[in-house]
């Protein structure tokens, strides 16, 4: 979506104004019949007012604070607001529209126009009539002296790095394999300034990530280890913030075969974690906020080869832990694991790892939002919480009692890859939390990082979640 600025505005661009019911809009309005048929229609409490001036279209949109809401919860609506002027004005095939307020709230305006592009996403990759099918918006416009240059950058790179996030959940393993994977993030560093180095399948067996390396055997396709690193000058922290994705391009569940109906369909979202872990710094670069912040994405897809690993066997890991493999479908946190513990070596100020991990967190909390749970200081904890609730990718914080690790132990090795029946989300964090020594948050994204229908602005497919929450948890932590 292209966002431009205008001094004034021409009396045939197409307008959406924001106000309150007892604001002023007469100048917009063509005649006493467009006046009045307004006031009718805020009388019936319409929110949403739309005009047909024949050489334009004006909508009035009322944004009017609701006492049963909060300030996170009225910006939420005026995104939802956003994502359903962009279905009306692509119903009108308009390919510009200005977008202003009467009052002066910058967040509202921010709002309405991060829901507007993000329900203006498309993945047509595949169409071969993709062309007729692309929406017509293309242009968002403000008013110079209601928007600044700063604004638009910041909604630029935060709503591109969805966009890309999203492309990247979308590709199917036909073509996004680990190596793919690693090289659409190589490009994502070069657009967004920030670095990439990718360990391919030698240094990955030099470095004995037993983890990565077990849930690879059954692929033809080698695994990528790609380390991210974006650090600027002015970074505020002397310890970086470091992000680990899980970038399972594709998974079957391996020898531990998934059925296929509403399971193994939709798997080529199992990577999830990893692109909102690229999108997130993308968004961050793009933006320019003054945090050093460290990527670790392992990938691979998990496939039940002859020479898969089977449930049973017992991997060395890259710390030197050994796991029993009960499942090879809980290959997340085997490939995450030698992440967490490589992260070691950055002595860092926070981990904070993104995955697709548990069908136990989305049957817990549904699509509504994202598991989360970890060690890291109460006021980080509540920090990145309150940050969720912002920009409405919300955290569910579970326990992260260590009975729960208890639950873990093996009879044969030092842990197993399952627990019980019982807490499956949480023994999984607790799993993970072995190969740390450092503060650490994990965030289970199973139930919100792809839909089978759109929700307003999170389209379906793959919705880009956790690049906002992110991105809004560094502004706060660094501002």
């Amino acid at each position: 979506m292209k966002i431009t600025h205008t001094d004034s505005i021409s009396g045939n661009e197409n307008l959406i104004i924001l106000g309150k019911k007892t604001s002023d809009f007469s100048q917009w309005l063509a005649n006493d019949q467009e006046k009045n048929y307004l006031k009718n229609q805020l009388a019936k409490e319409k929110a949403s007012v739309a005009f047909n001036q024949y050489n334009r279209l004006v909508f009035i949109e009322i944004n009017e604070e609701k006492e049963t809401l909060t300030t996170a919860g009225q910006l939420e609506q005026l995104r939802k607001a956003g994502a359903d002027l962009t279905r009306k004005l692509n119903n009108h095939d308009l390919e510009s529209v200005c977008l202003m307020q009467v009052d002066n709230d910058r967040n509202a305006l921010f709002a309405v126009a991060e829901g507007m592009i993000l329900a203006n996403y498309q993945f047509l990759n595949y169409f071969k009539d993709k062309d007729k099918k692309q929406n017509k918006l293309r242009e968002i416009r403000f008013l110079t002296n209601q928007f600044s240059g700063e604004d638009s950058r910041e909604l630029e790179a935060v709503t591109g790095a969805v966009y890309k996030t999203r492309d990247l959940v979308n590709e199917p393993l036909s073509y996004l394999t680990a190596e793919r994977l690693a090289g659409e993030v190589e490009k994502m560093g070069k657009d967004a300034g920030f670095s990439v180095e990718i360990l391919e399948k030698k240094q990955i067996e030099s470095l004995k990530m037993g983890g990565l390396l077990a849930v690879n055997k059954g692929s033809i396709d080698p695994p990528t280890f790609s380390i991210l690193e974006y650090k600027p000058a002015d970074a505020k922290n002397a310890e970086p913030y470091i992000l680990v994705g899980k970038g399972v391009v594709f998974d079957t569940g391996g020898l531990s075969l998934k059925p296929t109906p509403n399971s193994m369909d939709y798997m080529k979202c199992d990577m999830g974690g990893a692109a909102a872990v690229a999108g997130a710094i993308y968004a961050v670069a793009k933006a320019g906020l003054p945090v050093h912040i460290i990527g670790l994405i392992p990938a691979t897809d998990n496939r039940p080869d002859g020479n898969a690993y089977v449930p049973g066997d017992v991997i060395n890991m890259y710390d030197g832990t050994t796991v029993e493999v009960l499942n090879t479908d809980a290959e997340g946190r085997m490939i995450l694991a030698d992440a967490l513990a490589w992260a070691k070596q950055y002595k860092p100020q926070l981990v904070i790892d993104l995955a697709t991990l548990t069908g136990a967190a989305h049957v817990a909390i549904g699509e509504q939002g994202m598991v989360g749970m970890g060690n890291a200081r109460r006021d980080i904890m509540d920090l990145l919480i309150e940050s969720s609730f912002d920009i409405h990718e919300r955290i569910a914080e579970f326990p992260f009692w260590d009975d729960y690790a208890e639950m873990m132990k093996s009879d044969i090795a030092d842990l197993k890859n399952i627990g019980g029946r019982t807490a499956g989300a949480i023994t999984a964090g607790k799993f993970l939390e072995h190969f740390t020594d450092y503060p650490y948050i994990h965030l289970d994204i199973a139930g919100p990082s792809f839909l089978k229908t759109n929700d307003s602005y999170r389209m379906a497919g793959g919705t880009g979640v956790g690049v906002r929450l992110l991105y809004r948890f560094f502004k706060k932590i660094s501002g």
